[in-house]
Parts: structure tokens; sequence; C-alpha cells
């Protein structure tokens, strides 16, 4: 013979300590289940950094007879960076390229040489070129507009950077160059400003190299200043 039935008061009793459980359950699901907060990720103090060469790339871009954006770089670029993340608006970049580094790629012979000469650089003349930033916007939680006085070809105009921050991470003993940030930044300025006019196009033509330079830096900055490895001798 099975069990006899519950009797009402014994079966509301039994649901009543049911669904008290099943509440204390679900109350304490939440605090067994919840992961425990990440802690914050430790980030790079303010002070002085200098650009790290074997992490830094300056590349420009030339319209090329309206059939290809034609590509080139400068190897040497030396840079210090005043960095302050609660001041974004006191940071400031001083950087000098050496105009003699240009990198072509798979130049012709003898076109470098052309490039270095007075009717382009007139390297033998200015040989570096500066930019000093003046004035930093910031236009989002990580980006803002550098404004800086560039000295290319011994004139000096104000161009704008649109500048990246990427992150960065503390001292770590992994890295000898101590403290490390990144940055993109790019921007767009015409070399005729600088009194570079040779090979524009003329007006409505693509027959020639654009006055429009479309400028790309990628760059990343360490607390101590690491020189770039020596050249190996051939």
């Amino acid at each position: 013979m099975g069990e006899p039935p519950l009797k009402p008061a014994k079966s509301f009793a039994l649901f009543a300590a049911l669904k008290a459980a099943g509440s204390l359950v679900l109350a304490a699901g939440p605090a067994v289940a919840a992961p425990a907060p990440a802690a914050p990720a430790q980030q790079p103090p303010a002070g002085s950094y200098f650009a790290d060469p074997a992490h830094t790339s300056l590349t420009f871009r030339v319209n090329h007879l309206g059939f290809s954006h034609y590509t080139a770089s400068f190897r040497k670029v030396d840079a210090r960076l005043t960095f302050d993340p609660a001041r974004p608006t006191a940071m400031k970049v001083d950087a000098t390229i050496a105009v003699p580094s240009l990198q072509l790629n798979a130049p012709p012979a003898g076109f470098h040489n052309e490039l270095m000469g007075k009717s382009w650089f007139d390297a033998a003349r200015f040989p570096t070129m500066t930019f000093r930033s003046t004035k930093v916007e910031p236009t989002g939680p990580r980006t803002a507009n550098v404004t800086g006085d560039l000295t290319l070809h011994g004139v000096t105009k104000p161009v704008v950077l649109q500048v990246t921050y990427n992150g960065g991470y503390p001292p770590m003993s992994f890295d000898p160059g101590g403290a490390r940030i990144g940055f993109s930044a790019h921007g767009v300025l015409k070399r005729s400003a600088f009194g570079i006019s040779s090979g524009i196009p003329a007006p409505g033509t693509t027959m020639g190299v654009s006055d429009d330079v479309d400028v790309a830096i990628e760059t990343e900055f360490s607390s101590k200043h690491v020189p770039p490895a020596p050249a190996k001798k051939r």
C-alpha cells in the first residue's frame, strides 16, 4: 500500500520550507558565482619619455601620377615627450628627424641623391627637420589634436597631428627601457608651403607628384633613454 497523503497543513508547511530554501539559494547565488572585481591595471607614471628607435616609424605618402601613393620613410627620428596623463593639455613633444635618413623602396640609381639635392630637400643646407608641439586639444578619452611648429627646408609652419594614445605600463623587470607608452599619429601638409614645389602637377592634372603629403607615425616612448644598436659593419 502507498503512503497516506499529506494533510493540508503539513503540505503547506513543506511548500513554505521549500520556497524559503529556494529564496536563500537565489539570494546567495550571485555572491557565490560572481568573480572578484579585477584589480585596476597599473598605469605609466608622468615624467620625461624618450622615443624608442626600435619601435618608431615615420612614413609619408604622395600621389604619383594619380596611379599610386608612393611611400617612403625616415629612419632616424629622435624625440622627447613630457607625459602627464592627469593633465593631457600640459604634454609636450619635441622631435628631430635626420633628412638624409630618407629610406626609399628600391630607388633607381641616383634617385636618393636627387631628392637630397637643391630641387627637393636640399639636405646639405637643411640636414634636419624638427617638430615642437605648441598645443594639445583632447578630442576623446585617448585621442587629441596636437598642433606644433614643423621646420622643414628652412621654413617653419604650424601643422596639426591627430594622435591616439594606445596605452602603456609602469616600469617592468623585463623591459630595460622602464615605463613604456605608445602612440599613433596622422597628419597632412602641403610641401609647397615649405618651399618644396618640384614636380607638383599643373592645375586639373595628376601628371607629377602631389602637393599634399600624408604623414603617419607609429611610436613607443620609454622612460629610460635606450640608444639604438650600432650599425653592423659590412
